[in-house]
Parts: structure tokens; C-alpha cells; sequence
């Protein structure tokens, strides 16, 4: 029903961490979630413990015919549901990209089906820069949240995001615009050069920020012990920034609805149909 990609101009920018703690942020909010990976570099399945052993995914099997992604699904302990990408080398990134060119409904097909769910709140980690997928999913965004380091380069890269060129060209560029919302990470309130470079794309996004993450050693702890940071480091800073980007990403979703999707049955680790969500309970649901 819903689709929140995550995007960024450039790599390195913590964006797949962001993914999966918003997926479950949204989760222990009442939505039911399913976080689907199309970065190649197969990480989001490390953020909710899913072993390394474990290679399969959604993305990896589509030009084999693995359009099946009901058959892909992993439950999570969280409760999110997660559609990995699947292990894949250069040659076959390149192969993708190359499908997906040709054929837009190998993806978009499988995203329909997943939008059509009552209900359901897609958080889809993309990758870095203008890609075939982005290009693809974006019109059919709820939000394209881009994410950005606080750091000098972020300066030069807001251009980008002010012009709607981060989104592609010309009018479709300027329609999509309006859905792009950008979150800050790793401000660092220590560091000076970390705060002026914040302040400054503060400023210039305006409205366009909806929110910023504080540069916290739990958030790369939560990550090493293969847990989600409302877990690992519930009380942290950190955590409390991750609630309020999560809060009002929430806000722009239509209401978490309590109507069975689909029925939850799991088979040898695959998931084929989706319970409802039931968050699990937490310090935050008193506040």
C-alpha cells in the first residue's frame, strides 16, 4: 500500500543502516513491514541476523526466473519481513541492471503485487546514486527519503537534491520532487565541522529535512552484534532521533490497519503468506 525508498547521491553514507532501523522504527509503530533489498552488496539481511551461510534473495534470482518473491521472504525476529538481494558478483550486477533496462516489469511487476497488500508498508534499500531502480520505483514512492553524511562533500551534493536531478531529468524530475525528503546522518554535535556542514544543507533543504541522526558508537556496536538499534541501545540519542524520523515518516503513511494481509506459514525459512503485525512492546509505546 505504502513504498518509502531509500536512496543516496553517493555510498558510504550509512543509508542501509537507516533502512533497516526505520523498517523497524515503522514496525513498533503498528504498520506491518516488509524491508526489501535491491543494493547489490546483499548487506540489509546482516542488520536482522540473518546468517551469512544464507545467499539466497529476491533480486539475485529474477533473470534466472525467480520472479516468486512470496517465496524468498525471511521473518525476522523483529517481526519485519525481509526480501534479501541475494549474493551476486560484478558480472551479474551489471546483468541486472542491463535486464532491468529492457524489461522495467521484472522489477515493477513483483512491486505492484507487493503494493497491492492491504496494509503493507514497503521500505526498499536502493542503491547509491541514479540508478535503473530508483528511476523506477520513485513514481510510485509514498516518500524517497535520500540520505546524506554530515560532512563538507554533503554541501556540494545538494544541488542535487534541491533540483530534483537526483531523481532523474527534466519533467518527471520536477514531478517527483515534491516526495523527496532528506535525512542527515552522523551529525556530529562535538565535531565543527560536522555542525557547520549540518547547519548549512539544514538551511538550504528547509522543509525538504525531515530529520537528522546523531554520530553514536551504539549505532555501529548494534550492527557488529547483528541487532537493531531500538534493541541494542534503546536509551541512546541515537535511538531517540531514530523514533522521531520514524514518527513523522509515519505520519505521511495511511493509518497501521489491523486486517490480515495474508496468513503466516512458515516452510524451511521461507515465509509464503504475512500475519499481521504485532509490535512488540517497548519503552517508547508509554511515551
Amino acid at each position: 500500500m505504502s513504498l518509502i525508498c531509500f536512496a543516496s547521491p553517493k555510498g558510504g553514507v550509512g543509508k542501509t543502516t537507516l533502512t533497516a532501523n526505520i523498517a523497524d522504527a515503522l514496525h513498533r509503530l503498528g504498520h506491518r513491514v516488509l524491508a526489501i533489498d535491491l543494493d547489490s552488496q546483499n548487506a540489509l539481511r546482516l542488520h536482522f541476523g540473518v546468517p551469512l551461510t544464507d545467499r539466497g534473495g529476491f533480486l539475485a534470482g529474477l533473470t534466472q526466473g525467480g520472479g516468486d518473491w512470496r517465496g524468498q521472504l525471511r521473518q525476522t525476529p523483529s517481526g519485519v519481513l525481509l526480501l534479501p538481494h541475494g549474493a551476486m558478483d560484478l558480472r551479474g550486477a551489471l546483468d541486472m541492471a542491463a535486464a532491468l533496462e529492457r524489461d522495467p516489469d521484472l522489477l515493477g511487476n513483483p512491486m505492484r503485487e507487493m503494493l497491492s497488500e492491504p496494509g503493507l508498508v514497503v521500505v526498499a534499500d536502493l542503491p547509491p546514486g541514479p540508478t535503473q531502480a530508483l528511476a523506477l520505483l520513485a513514481p510510485m514512492a509514498t516518500m524517497v527519503i535520500g540520505v546524506l553524511q554530515a560532512e563538507a562533500i554533503s554541501a556540494a551534493l545538494v544541488p542535487e537534491i534541491e533540483s530534483g536531478r537526483f531523481l532523474g531529468t527534466g519533467t518527471m524530475a520536477a514531478l517527483l520532487a515534491g516526495r523527496l525528503r532528506v535525512v542527515l546522518n552522523g551529525v556530529d554535535l562535538a565535531s565543527r565541522l560536522s555542525r557547520a556542514s549540518a547547519e548549512a544543507v539544514a538551511r538550504h533543504l528547509g522543509y525538504r529535512m525531515i530529520g537528522a541522526m546523531s554520530r553514536e558508537e551504539t549505532v555501529a556496536e548494534s550492527l557488529a552484534c547483528q541487532r537493531l538499534l531500538l534493541d541494542h541501545a534503546p536509551d541512546s540519542q541515537a535511538a531517540s532521533d531514530l523514533k522521531e524520523i520514524a514518527r513523522l515518516i509515519a505520519a505521511a503513511l495511511p493509518p497501521a490497519t489491523a486486517c490480515v494481509a495474508l496468513a503466516s506459514a512458515p516452510v524451511g525459512g521461507v515465509i509464503s503468506a504475512m500475519a499481521p503485525a504485532a509490535p512488540r512492546a517497548t519503552a517508547e509505546a508509554s511515551q
